[in-house]
């Protein structure tokens, strides 16, 4: 984890207590007063973000949710808080054991690493290999097996691929087999790209073979 970076949001006591029982030391520190200045760094960094809930204004909150970031949020109990179910979002009420946080943290930065290394970027698409999904936009589109093998192909080469080649690779096919395959997954992919993503030129071929 010595790569990830613990950004804690207002709450200067809090990073005072971290630092002085010298806890999380697989993690850099780092305390911001303005949470626009911290969503402006972080970028696609390793961050994950410790924010109180009850500091937090509901617009603050809701430019949060818009991001594709892991945060922990610590709670008041005694305040009815509604935060919406995301796959990085962890939840601690207070008091809590700062053990327990410890662990939180260690877990959704392990969850977030994970999933960071099963996303490709294929043409201002991503895919996520994992979950057998392609993303682009807000929007999502389950794949299957299939059809993540077909895309990451098109990842790991810059130029188009035969018919030969990708049954050879998906399909573990003989060059020399008589089969329209390709030709009848690339035709289905590209119609569920259109209906998703309104993209029809996705998938593009030539004398050379198929390209994206």
């Amino acid at each position: 984890m010595a790569n990830h970076t613990l950004s804690i949001i207002k709450n200067k006591n809090f990073l005072e207590i971290i630092n002085e029982l010298q806890i999380l030391s697989k993690f850099k520190i780092k305390f911001y007063d303005n949470l626009k200045l911290c969503l402006d760094e972080i970028g696609n960094n390793n961050n994950i973000m410790v924010i109180f809930k009850d500091l937090l204004s509901q617009e603050e909150y809701e430019k949060i949710i818009k991001k594709e970031i892991p945060v922990m949020f610590i709670l008041n109990p005694n305040k009815k808080e509604n935060i919406m179910s995301r796959k990085f979002f962890e939840k601690l009420n207070t008091p809590f054991r700062i053990l327990d946080f410890e662990k939180k943290i260690t877990f959704l930065a392990a969850k977030y690493e994970f999933n960071k290394s099963s996303l490709i970027d294929l043409n201002g698409y991503k895919i996520n290999k994992n979950e057998r999904k392609i993303k682009k936009n807000n929007l999502e589109l389950e794949l299957t097996e299939k059809e993540v093998n077909f895309l990451i192909l098109f990842s790991q080469n810059n130029k188009p691929l035969s018919k030969n080649f990708v049954l050879e690779k998906v399909w573990n096919y003989s060059p020399e087999s008589d089969t329209h395959t390709v030709e009848t997954h690339i035709h289905r992919l590209r119609k569920k790209i259109l209906d998703k993503f309104n993209d029809d030129n996705f998938i593009k071929n030539n004398e050379k073979g198929y390209y994206i």
